[in-house]
């Protein structure tokens, strides 16, 4: 007899494109969605938190301090790209960014749209524009977080997810 749990509990590794970031300038919630950044190369989640170290008797102790969380995006510069613009002068103004990652290869359940995932709040720090002749120009952005973020359910719309794949398209006419 074959344990069919054995497969089941398997593990997969994630895929890098099944990672995604939603952008959106906190003061255009009631307006906008958060969107991605058209033709992402690399995005990266990093946290650290420094310990100042106490010389006793009996030994070196070690005092944590508070966690940093940085985020970093790299992308391919779109012709008429409005994002990064927004982001820089977001930048410019010292004004907060919302920032969501979502894992499309786990997503919940009861919705479609919906993923695992965390939500930031924090401020873009470092915006890094590189030309050179042989290749795209290049976009690197990196965001100072506040605080710890939270985890949740991100909702990553249809034209959002194209950023991974392919959404699937039926065989029916799609209008006009």
């Amino acid at each position: 007899m074959i344990n069919l749990q054995l497969f089941a509990d398997t593990p997969t590794a994630v895929g890098g494109k099944k990672i995604v970031y939603l952008y959106r300038i906190m003061s255009e919630a009631a307006t906008a969605d958060g969107v991605t950044l058209a033709f992402t190369t690399e995005n990266g989640r990093t946290k650290s938190k420094d310990a100042d170290s106490t010389i006793t008797k009996d030994g070196s102790i070690r005092t944590p301090s508070e966690s940093e969380t940085e985020i970093t995006a790299t992308s391919v510069l779109t012709k008429g790209d409005t994002l990064i613009a927004k982001l820089e002068k977001a930048m410019d103004d010292d004004t907060i960014i919302e920032i969501w990652e979502a894992n499309l290869d786990e997503p919940i359940a009861e919705s479609q749209n919906k993923f695992k995932g965390m939500y930031f709040q924090g401020y873009l720090t470092e915006i890094e524009k590189t030309s050179n002749a042989e290749d795209n120009v290049e976009i690197s952005l990196t965001f100072g977080i506040n605080g710890k973020g939270a985890s949740g359910d991100v909702t990553v719309s249809a034209a959002n997810q194209t950023t991974a794949a392919y959404v699937f398209k039926d065989t029916s006419k799609t209008g006009a």
